[in-house]
C-alpha cells in the first residue's frame, strides 16, 4: 500500500445510514470518501467518475440491488474492490455476492475504526468477512478429503501466497501442470478464485 488515502464509495438506500457511514469513515486516518449513492443504479452510473478504490455496497436496495450493482461495477471498475456491508447474514446472499465479484461481506454492527481497517485491508487485496459469515461459508464447503494429496499441497501453497511459478519450482512441476491442478482444486471445492481457496484452507486447518 502507498501513502495515498484509500478512496471509498458508500452505497446504501437509507439516507441516515449512508451519510453516517460516510461521515464516520471521513474522519478515519488514511480514508477519503469519494462519494455515495442511494441505490445500485446510481452507483453503477456515478461511481466510475469518482474513481473509488473500495466500494461498500448494501445488498438489499430497491431497483438495482447490491449483487447486480456489484457485477456491473466489476466490469466498469475492474481494479476496484467491492465489499458488501449489510445487516443480512444469509448464505444465499453471501454466495451471490461472491459470484458477482465482491471480495468481502461485512455486517453493519462494525465499529467505525474496524470498518476503516477493513477498507484498508480490502484495498490491499485481503478479503474481508464477518466471523459469523466465515463460519457459514466453512459449513457449506466440501471436506478436505475431496482433494488428492497433490491438490492439497497446491492449495496450501496458494494459501501461502505462492505464485504459479513458485509452486511449480517447489513441487518440481511445469507451470501448465500447476494451472491444471489449481483449476481442479477450485472446481472440486466450488470456489471462485485464490482468495476463496485461501479462506477454505484456513477454515479447514490446512495452513
Amino acid at each position: 500500500m502507498t501513502g495515498r488515502s484509500v478512496r471509498v464509495y458508500v452505497v446504501d438506500d437509507q439516507d441516515l445510514v449512508r451519510e453516517g457511514i460516510a461521515a464516520l469513515l471521513g474522519i478515519q486516518p488514511g480514508i477519503e470518501v469519494a462519494g455515495s449513492a442511494r441505490d445500485g443504479a446510481q452507483a453503477a452510473e456515478e461511481a466510475p467518475a469518482c474513481r473509488p478504490d473500495v466500494v461498500l455496497m448494501d445488498i438489499r436496495m430497491p431497483g438495482l440491488d447490491g449483487v447486480s450493482a456489484t457485477a456491473l461495477l466489476r466490469r466498469r471498475l475492474p481494479e476496484c474492490k467491492i465489499v458488501m456491508l449489510t445487516t443480512f447474514n444469509d448464505d444465499e446472499y453471501v454466495s451471490r455476492a461472491l459470484k458477482a465479484g465482491a471480495v468481502g461481506y461485512l455486517l453493519k454492527n462494525l465499529p467505525a475504526a474496524e470498518l476503516a481497517r477493513a477498507v484498508r485491508l480490502a484495498h490491499a487485496g485481503i478479503a474481508q468477512f464477518d466471523q459469523t459469515v466465515l463460519a457459514g461459508l466453512a459449513a457449506g464447503l466440501p471436506a478436505p478429503d475431496a482433494l488428492t494429496p497433490r491438490e492439497t499441497e497446491v492449495l496450501r501453497l496458494i494459501s501461502a501466497g505462492a505464485t504459479n511459478k513458485e509452486i511449480a519450482s517447489r513441487l518440481h512441476l511445469s507451470e501448465g501442470t500447476v494451472k491444471n491442478h489449481i483449476s481442479r482444486v477450485l472446481s472440486r471445492l466450488g470456489l471462485r478464485d485464490r482468495t476463496q481457496a485461501a479462506l477454505y484452507a484456513r477454515d479447514n486447518g490446512l495452513i
